[in-house]
């Protein structure tokens, strides 16, 4: 496939630019997944087998020398990426694409950040040290994970791949999110952060577009309680922390 335009200034909130060279994603998550949903009601795929079949874009490349000149002086960190996955699990070509991308972009003096469920390549502590490097982990399950990422890389190898790159000095980080209420699992998320408290920064958010949510009574106090427990945890360990807008819900008190 062929795209008129790559790098854009994202909406996420904790983004900066972002770009997605690839469209569609394998691991096929079923949380539901948000890029799907837009992906499918914009027309851009039609199924939910259709998305599940990555296509690169082809003139990918291309457009990054092109655009990187135009943006590279706005830009604090490129991410890769919101809408697919740049080290897709089983796919070699979309992970060295993605390699190349951050070698271009690096050359040109930008900086980049990268999310994964795929496993992160020891050849990122290469890069810039300023880069950042980070997994998706919401349970050390792993026949949740299984059910909810299909075809997302084990849990145990996405974090073995991420303290890889901690330990060359990489910073890392994590996104906890979107984390599961406990009708969809039981799980201590102490257990969760203690597995990744050697990361440096932590984003934690909770599911949104599921109904097995809202059929969980209680699930604002439980996101508020598991947030305060995330932000107390991270300062006791030195961890910067993030956590996603309306995650944390308080009324006032009068």
């Amino acid at each position: 496939m062929i795209r008129k335009s790559l790098i854009y200034k994202t909406g996420v909130e904790y983004g900066d630019y972002t770009l997605n060279h690839v469209q569609g994603c394998a691991h096929g998550c079923v949380y539901p997944c948000y890029a799907f949903m837009m992906a499918k009601r914009f027309g851009k795929v039609k199924t939910y087998e259709e998305w599940c079949r990555p296509q690169i874009v082809e003139n990918a490349l291309e457009l990054l020398d092109k655009e990187l000149p135009r943006y590279r002086d706005r830009i604090q960190k490129l991410h890769l990426c919101f809408t697919t996955d740049p080290f897709m699990y089983g796919f070699p070509e979309i992970a060295e694409m993605s390699l190349e991308i951050l070698r271009r972009a690096n050359a040109q003096g930008v900086l980049c950040s990268v999310l994964t469920k795929g496993i992160l390549p020891p050849e990122l502590a290469d890069l810039p040290m300023q880069n950042e490097y980070g997994i998706t982990l919401v349970s050390l399950d792993e026949g949740f994970t299984q059910r909810y990422e299909p075809h997302a890389a084990p849990i145990a190898e996405r974090l073995d791949a991420l303290r890889v790159l901690h330990e060359r000095g990489c910073p890392t980080w994590v996104s906890i999110e979107p984390y599961p209420t406990p009708n969809m699992i039981e799980q201590d998320l102490a257990e969760i952060l203690e597995a990744v408290a050697f990361t440096d920064n932590i984003i934690f958010g909770r599911l949104h577009y599921n109904k097995i949510v809202s059929e969980y009574k209680q699930h604002q106090q439980f996101y508020n309680a598991c947030a305060h427990q995330v932000m107390a945890f991270c300062q006791d360990h030195g961890i910067r922390c993030h956590i996603k807008d309306g995650t944390l819900v308080e009324k006032e008190e009068d």
